[in-house]
């Protein structure tokens, strides 16, 4: 291979590998979350959102394919906000 396909090729991967880390950033964000939810006696909404974005991000059946993990991503994030959103105290 050509110098210009294996400067493709590394970009490619750095590319996937940095919306791997964000998508494990966000797991932990999320599972971190419901935890200090919980010792606080707050709500954590419904159990389902919680465990159906972990399942999402684990499963292999996706919307996108498993290397693009954008979609899991918008799961994880969805999750998050619904989790915060239950403990607001305006509501």
């Amino acid at each position: 291979m050509d110098t210009n396909t294996w400067i493709l090729v590394l970009a490619v991967a750095a590319v996937l590998a940095t919306v791997l880390a964000v998508a494990v950033v966000l797991t932990v964000r999320l599972v971190r979350a419901r935890r200090d939810l919980r010792r606080a006696g707050l709500p954590t909404g419904p159990r389902w959102v919680f465990w159906g974005a972990v399942a999402y991000l684990v499963l292999p059946a996706d919307l996108l394919p498993d290397p693009v993990y954008l979609d899991d991503i918008g799961v994880l994030l969805l999750a998050l906000r619904s989790m915060r959103g239950s403990a607001d105290p305006v509501r």
